[in-house]
């Protein structure tokens, strides 16, 4: 039994269950054991490969969407560039590149900033980072950025924010925890409470017995924490991740460890574990802070920003063995069976500007 797992168990034996959401939480942030205080998640040497450290060009296409809103918001300046959610710090070094080469005067002028809250993280990032011809600067919250139109993309964040899960039983729905089964293993149970089913999906009522939901009131605090400061100081905002665009009924937590899936009640604090995004919501949190939301799928996103004609830029100049590497890159990020349908893409802005590579309404 790991550190963590024991030390849960013993929580649970002395206070009783926890909800998924807090047991979410502790594998993962705990301060002392919790995964991403502890792990190098990233990569193939890691637990998962995201989007950035399969190609460079999803990095630059990134850049060229955050260049475009910039000027379709009147290119404003001061402004701040801000990553949140930075895993190793490659998204932000290929956006760097491909803004120096894009605009050097935007580049030179715009206050860089990455928002981390793990302290060992950050030492990776600034390493990474550690070449790039302009100062950057490090905030745990998106309060301590400086006051000015924000430019903020977050890959692959909203994922890991914990999600609260509740079951069908009878003609309600219960709260899903986590407790100790008859041998003292962790086990998921169903709470004594109920829930209000204004909560809830629409379809809920309908559900069958034993059906899971999941609501994410940590992902929606975020975005409207997000939508706020862009709907007081101007800006742009997009975020990718894997998820659904219409809320429904599921249970979608899952564990990922040495890149293949295991049991989410296995391993506290050594595997990662996520749950898809419900879009919808995220839409809805920032609606109601007065922007504009568009969704799309990463695929279609990609495509759209001109990821054939960057693979056809780079081939030129490659040997066949990268062209082939170009080409499985493409696939992996925008192919309907790959990342291009599983991954979906939100844009917030100001409602009189329109989002770069989105569909107009």
């Amino acid at each position: 039994m790991s550190r963590l797992k024991d030390r849960i168990a013993r929580l649970i034996e002395a206070a009783g269950p926890i909800t998924v959401g807090e047991y979410m939480a502790t594998c993962l942030f705990d301060p002392e054991l919790g995964y991403y205080t502890t792990r190098e998640p990233f990569g193939v040497d890691g637990d998962f490969t995201t989007a950035p450290e399969i190609s460079q060009m999803f990095g630059e296409l990134i850049a060229v969407w955050l260049y475009q809103a910039w000027q379709a918001l009147g290119r404003p300046m001061p402004v701040t560039l801000a990553e949140i959610g930075p895993g190793r710090g490659t998204l932000m070094k290929d956006m760097l590149r491909a803004l120096a080469r894009l605009d050097p005067a935007f580049i030179g002028d715009a206050t860089i900033a990455m928002i981390e809250t793990s302290p060992r993280l950050a030492k990776i990032q600034k390493a990474s980072l550690s070449d790039a011809r302009v100062p950057i600067a490090w905030h745990d919250a998106i309060s301590a950025l400086p006051r000015a139109p924000l430019l903020i993309v977050g890959n692959e964040l909203f994922d890991a924010l914990p999600v609260r899960q509740f079951v069908r039983l009878g003609e309600g729905w219960r709260e899903r925890v986590v407790g100790l089964d008859e041998e003292g293993g962790l086990g998921f149970f169903a709470g004594a409470g109920s829930v209000d089913t204004a909560l809830l999906p629409v379809d809920a009522d309908s559900a069958p017995q034993g059906s899971v939901v999941e609501i994410a009131p940590a992902r929606s605090a975020l975005m409207q924490a997000i939508a706020g400061r862009l709907a007081a100081d101007g800006g742009a905002g997009l975020f990718i991740d894997y998820g659904h665009l219409e809320p429904g009924v599921g249970d979608t937590l899952q564990a990922i460890r040495a890149h293949a899936f295991e049991d989410v009640l296995a391993s506290p604090g050594e595997a990662d574990l996520t749950a898809h995004v419900d879009f919808a919501a995220l839409a809805a949190a920032a609606r109601a802070q007065g922007l504009a939301a568009q969704t799309t799928s990463q695929g279609d996103f990609l495509l759209r920003m001109g990821l054939l004609e960057r693979a056809g830029n780079l081939g030129a100049r490659a040997d066949e063995a990268a062209r082939e590497k170009i080409s499985a890159a493409v696939e992996r990020l925008a192919g309907p069976q790959a990342m291009g349908e599983l991954f979906k893409v939100l844009a917030i802005l100001p409602k009189d500007v329109d989002a770069p590579g989105f569909q107009v309404n």
